[in-house]
């Protein structure tokens, strides 16, 4: 028999049990295992329950013999494709080998047994259920990635259209700048303009260098430029960075930080992103006049720095792919549909570089979101 980590079962169906028993030790092998049954009843009570390889049914059985028995099954959905061979003890004449394959009987095996005749029949039908068996696995398998490439085909799709959306914006803004610029002689609304064309400018230098940094790292081309720095620094840079979209909204920041001096080993500018993105998504998440919180805790070896806020929460079915490419919630406003939907990838991407580990939590919609890092201490 071929070996298989799990057990083979094979089906012994005879109303005596020294019967069961003798086709148990003709057959016993590794990688098989036995249901027995004294009764027709007792069978179908047991492919209720199991799936099983084949069924070895004595013919003569009181009350339901095995003929009935294998009309039962026939019968069955579950049970319909079960291979069926009759023991029996009496002449298999003609009439009774027509009903017996009309029940469904692929074969009939005479007492007194031949046991290699009765192992090597059985044999192939354990090889041709755990070929079933693999090929069912295999149609899962190819399921399971066909539906793997349709999500990720839309998830492309939704992708390309944020992205017109996102470089369409500050392209017509340019536009529309110039065409004010060439007809604008007054000196300060002309310095007006620019000054909203450079905003549009440094949106759309974003958007192209978090494109590009998602694209090194899935290339395994982004380098870190690791130095021992303080965690105090890299906090301060990231609250410069997200502070003005966190007033803009008119959100409360409260900070809970150590006075303890902390080192970590880290690129100063990378997990200084990290951060800020952190912060500007729970700005952008929540709605105006929130609540923002920025917390750390040191232990011995680990920094846990938090983000948390009081803003739309995150369904807990959504939560497992929050750090996923392009997956984007909606938010309280329009603010929600800006940018790619790469940030939050983009933050556990550079994490893992750091060999820190990052986790979200929310308790639902409207219940708020709280992100969870922690970063190796450098001693």
């Amino acid at each position: 028999m071929i070996p298989n980590d799990t057990p083979t079962p094979i089906l012994l169906v005879d109303d005596l049990d020294e019967n069961l028993l003798a086709l148990e030790a003709l057959l016993r092998a590794e990688g098989l295992t036995f249901l027995k049954a004294r009764s027709g009843d007792e069978a179908l009570e047991l492919l209720l329950e199991h799936d099983v390889a084949l069924a070895l049914l004595d013919v003569q059985m009181p009350g339901m013999d095995g003929f009935q028995l294998a009309e039962f099954m026939r019968g069955s959905s579950r049970t319909r494709h079960v291979p069926i061979v009759f023991v029996t003890a009496g002449s298999a004449d003609r009439q009774r080998r027509f009903r017996g394959y009309e029940a469904g009987a692929v074969d009939f095996i005479q007492k007194p047994i031949e046991a290699d005749v009765l192992r090597g029949k059985t044999e192939v039908f354990v090889d041709l259920y755990r070929q079933r068996l693999q090929i069912q696995a295999q149609r899962d398998a190819l399921e399971a990635y066909a539906a793997t490439l349709m999500a990720s085909d839309r998830r492309k799709n939704e992708f390309l259209a944020v992205l017109g959306h996102e470089l369409r914006n500050p392209i017509m803004a340019f536009r529309a700048g110039l065409q004010l610029l060439d007809r604008e002689a007054d000196a300060d609304r002309a310095g007006l303009i620019r000054e909203r064309m450079a905003t549009q400018v440094l949106h759309l230098s974003r958007l192209i260098e978090d494109l590009l940094d998602v694209s090194r790292i899935d290339q395994g081309k982004i380098a870190l430029r690791l130095e021992r720095v303080s965690l105090g620094a890299i906090l301060d840079s990231a609250l410069d960075t997200s502070r003005p979209r966190i007033e803009a909204a008119q959100h409360s920041l409260t900070l809970d930080l150590p006075q303890t001096p902390a080192w970590v080993s880290a690129d100063f500018t990378r997990l200084s992103q990290v951060v800020s993105n952190l912060l500007t998504n729970a700005a952008k998440y929540t709605p105006p006049g929130g609540e923002i919180g920025l917390s750390v805790h040191l232990s011995p070896d680990v920094a846990e720095i938090v983000v948390s806020d009081n803003g739309v929460g995150i369904p807990l079915e959504s939560q497992a792919s929050i750090f996923d490419l392009y997956t984007q919630l909606p938010g309280p406003d329009s603010r929600s549909a800006e940018g790619l939907g790469i940030g939050l990838a983009l933050v556990r991407q550079l994490v893992e570089l750091h060999h820190g580990t990052i986790a979200v939590h929310s308790d639902g919609p409207n219940l708020g979101s709280r992100f969870t890092l922690r970063l190796p201490l450098s001693l």
